[in-house]
């Protein structure tokens, strides 16, 4: 394991770091120019959006040698994240995912470019020493990797031993688990079995509707709550459609909020998450009014992380909406 952070965190972002290869609208990223290429991954978008919004974050990660991760060290240093336990790898590169956009900004994530036949740099996540934080923000998707997974469940375990609370966007992409996969499938069995551990861990769960109910089999948040030994704060979004959830033993429904002009959904799950997680000590009703205006305002640009709003910028859209 690597050196501990010894500066001070809120929130450890552990997880993949990677580009999102965005096709023109209606147009095949693998074959179409021109293509728009965006530093994104879920757990990366989480924690710059949180630094935007002025939430001390580290992130645990491991990129390439490579042109993508020197962007994404200097884009880190920018937003100020600790980055003490980003690892590099000399042998695999950074991994590309190619985005099919259709023309109202919907996407669909269809495969992966840049594989030079060792696999991808963040499949070689290798365990860290985490410190202490409030928050450790973690995906589904290390698990379909072995050197990956067995980072993860170190961080998970680390974690519980410093009380440290779990968030879990489950963010299913069956490519990652199957290259072959369709990108509009569930989850198979396998997968089910892999990730339950980590939903039966985490305080709070963060799920698209789709995701809910192949893995609970209800939308309902409160219910997926009660399927839970542990009984975790749960929400769930649902696109341009309400989100729900059941915090704190409330339930809750909020309108989405609508940009004036959606140019790419991208990310826009992972700024709900940042905005989440940066104001978890006001009401529940508060943090997700907030949360879905980070989510709203990401969508009126392109990429997951350029977009995202300060704190005032988020402030201002609510109290405009």
């Amino acid at each position: 394991m690597g050196s501990a952070i010894t500066a001070p965190c809120s929130v450890v972002c552990l997880g993949e770091a990677l580009i999102d290869r965005l096709g023109p609208p209606g147009g095949d990223p693998a074959e179409d120019l021109p293509v728009d290429d965006r530093l994104g991954g879920a757990p990366a978008n989480v924690a710059c959006g949180l630094a935007r919004l002025g939430t001390p974050v580290a992130f645990v990660g491991r990129l390439g040698q490579d042109a993508v991760g020197e962007a994404f060290s200097s884009l880190f240093s920018e937003r100020g994240l600790d980055t003490a336990l980003l690892q590099r790898d000399a042998e695999r590169p950074s991994r590309i995912v190619l985005v099919r956009r259709s023309r109202d900004g919907e996407r669909q994530f269809q495969g992966f470019a840049g594989d030079e036949g060792a696999g991808f740099a963040d499949q070689a996540l290798e365990p860290a020493l985490l410190p202490q934080a409030r928050w450790l923000l973690i995906g589904t998707l290390p698990l379909a990797a072995p050197g990956s997974a067995s980072a993860l469940l170190s961080a998970v375990r680390q974690a519980r031993n410093q009380g440290t609370a779990i968030a879990l966007d489950v963010n299913w992409r069956p490519t990652f688990w199957d290259a072959d996969a369709d990108p509009s499938a569930g989850p198979p069995p396998s997968a089910v079995a892999a990730i339950r551990p980590l939903l039966e861990q985490a305080a709070l769960i963060k799920l698209a509707r789709e995701e809910a109910i192949w893995f609970f089999g209800s939308a309902q948040a409160q219910v997926i709550s009660g399927l839970l030994p542990q009984a975790p704060d749960v929400v769930v979004t649902d696109g341009a459609e309400p989100v729900t959830w059941w915090m704190e033993g409330a339930s809750g429904c909020l309108p989405a909020f609508r940009p004036s002009d959606v140019v790419d959904t991208t990310g826009a799950g992972d700024a709900f998450t940042a905005g989440l997680l940066h104001c978890w000590d006001l009401p529940p009703a508060h943090r997700v009014r907030f949360a879905a205006g980070c989510g709203a305002l990401v969508c009126s640009g392109a990429g997951g992380i350029d977009p995202q709003p300060s704190a005032q910028e988020v402030e201002a859209f609510i109290a405009e909406a």
